[in-house]
């Protein structure tokens, strides 16, 4: 009777609930560059319903015979050099990566290449149907360049790598109010019916704002006027524990947790929010307490964080350093997160120990008042771990290629994806992300956002081990690689966001090039509105499993 009346509450009244708040939220904004820049600075924005509503779409260099969810080139891996057609109306041949109508905006862009001719291409973004490109320059110029904005709105990751093995990414907002066309131009581009070259990957994520939303158009007027606040975006995108907020109150506890214990804080606090919290562990064996201590968080009552402290906060179970919008770890091991996790009442936070060793245990918290509307949701976080799970391997390698999917999370109700992590133990010399993201949204057919590869997804190419960090996407650890040991991928979403109605299902494919058994853990975050149900619970058995060890480790 319990699961019945539960389903008729979302049969019912979670559309009734998604048409109100809609409604409420009609007092919507005019978009545009200085709208946006100021949104994606703006904790408290990502909390609340979008207003003007927008659905997020991904276009994506993906293999077109991936085209049936589950057939024949479900897991099909010619991700390249695959565009939507070409435009000889100039006169030249020019391939269409994007080409949408309005209103809506670009809001996050990632390229990388591989072979003669492929950064040498020249990139031209047509709005609202004008013949002349807004923008028309080369590739590395326009994504990662600061043609348009300095770093980190536009960057390239890693540093530490060669500058055409990395990941070019593009944050830096374009809006259009009627149409968006996006082209690249380069006579090395040669395709055949056996042959793609060179090797061009984009991943393009665009906002398809409902219609009738006003939007003011990219163009070189708007980047002028513009320029004093991206400036003033990049600098606080680096240093996101510099934003001042009233009304601060914090709150701390520290002590010995013993096995299967907890250290707690209780905050009765109406319409506040936690701004910022930091977390210290020791114990004789940090590393294994980092995955068996985890942080558990209830908003109002319900329970929305449950979640292995290192693998939250982006170290899995390993010591390492990043610095992120929404995370920082030092060489002191102290943890920070700047979610805003708003809430009406209370909230109750807790450091439960499942392992066997005592651990020792700082908690600091900081809240301010926060304006609750009924527009507002609730932060939560999950996460689980596929250990020992199958890699079947590539068939060119002595697998089987029987690829499958795996999941991040499936969500039913209303609510915002916000970003999601791996930590993956590799037990073999060889890379193990070859998959693609796939995440449906309010029950569609086919996947609105699909990738060209995990390293893609998270920011970075080619499998490159080199360690980054960055506002939006970071890479803690990369040993695991290209050969046993651990890698730690991070992604925070920020325009990029995907709100949904009614559902989400976030995946990925486990695409490894070698038939191996490997750890794979996805931590994901998110903002919800209840009532909501997710696939995934909290697992106390398998924090206690041990770390990977020697033994774990096969070289080819």
């Amino acid at each position: 009777m319990k699961n019945l009346y539960t389903k008729l509450i979302f049969i019912f009244l979670i559309p009734l609930l998604t048409g109100m708040l809609l409604q409420s939220c009609s007092r919507q904004r005019i978009v545009s560059i200085k709208s946006l820049l100021m949104e994606m600075t703006d904790k408290e924005s990502i909390t609340r319903i979008p207003s003007p509503w927008y659905n997020l779409i991904q276009y994506s260099s993906y293999d077109r015979e991936t085209d049936t969810v589950g057939g024949k080139g479900w897991f099909a891996n010619a991700d390249y050099t695959q565009f939507i057609g070409i435009d000889s109306s100039s006169g030249r041949k020019e391939y269409i990566l994007l080409d949408t109508d309005g209103p809506g905006a670009i809001v996050r862009w990632w390229m990388t290449f591989s072979g003669g001719g492929g950064y040498d291409g020249i990139i031209r973004i047509y709005i609202d149907n004008d013949i002349s490109p807004v923008i028309e320059d080369n590739v590395l110029k326009v994504v990662s360049g600061h043609l348009l904005a300095g770093d980190p709105l536009s960057s390239s990751v890693s540093s530490e790598s060669n500058l055409f093995q990395r990941g070019h990414n593009l944050y830096m907002p374009i809006p259009f109010s009627k149409h968006c066309r996006i082209t690249i131009q380069s006579d090395a581009i040669k395709i055949t019916a056996n042959s793609r070259k060179p090797s061009i990957y984009y991943n393009i994520c665009c906002r398809k704002y409902e219609k009738g939303t006003r939007v003011v158009s990219f163009s070189e007027n708007e980047l002028k006027n513009g320029l004093a606040l991206i400036k003033k975006t990049n600098e606080i995108l680096i240093s996101p524990d510099n934003i001042n907020f009233k009304n601060k109150k914090i709150f701390n506890a520290a002590g010995s947790v013993p096995s299967n214990d907890s250290l707690s804080i209780e905050i009765n606090r109406k319409n506040s929010a936690i701004r910022k919290i930091t977390v210290n562990l020791s114990a004789d064996n940090t590393e294994f307490a980092l995955r068996s201590t985890v942080l558990e968080i209830r908003f109002d009552g319900l329970q929305t964080v449950w979640v292995p402290v290192g693998d939250f906060f982006g170290t899995g179970y390993k010591k390492t350093k990043s610095s992120t919008w929404n995370s920082k770890v030092d060489d002191q091991m102290n943890m920070e997160t700047y979610w805003l996790m708003p809430f009406q009442n209370n909230c109750f936070l807790s450091i439960i120990n499942y392992g066997k060793q005592t651990v020792k245990a700082k908690i600091n918290v900081e809240t301010s008042k926060y304006n609750w509307e009924k527009n507002n949701m609730y932060f939560g976080s999950s996460w689980h771990e596929y250990n020992k799970i199958l890699a079947e391997g590539a068939e060119s390698t002595g697998g089987t290629g029987h690829h499958r999917d795996i999941n991040f999370i499936e969500i039913t109700g209303m609510g915002i994806y916000a970003g999601d992590a791996v930590t993956v133990f590799n037990t073999v010399d060889a890379w193990w992300g070859e998959g693609d993201e796939k995440i449906f949204v309010d029950g569609e057919a086919f996947p609105s956002s699909i990738g060209t590869g995990t390293e893609d997804y998270f920011g970075y190419a080619w499998c490159r081990p080199e360690l980054f960090t960055h506002p939006f996407i970071a890479q803690p650890s990369g040993s695991g690689n290209f050969n046993p040991g651990l890698t730690i991928n991070m992604r925070y979403r920020s325009l990029d966001a995907i709100p949904f109605k009614s559902s989400i299902s976030s995946n990925i494919e486990l695409w490894h090039w070698v038939r191996s058994f490997i750890n794979y853990g996805l931590t994901t975050y998110w903002y919800i509105l209840p009532p909501y149900e997710i696939n995934i619970k909290p697992d106390p058995e398998a924090v206690k499993l041990a770390l990977p060890a020697e033994q774990d480790i096969h070289h080819q």
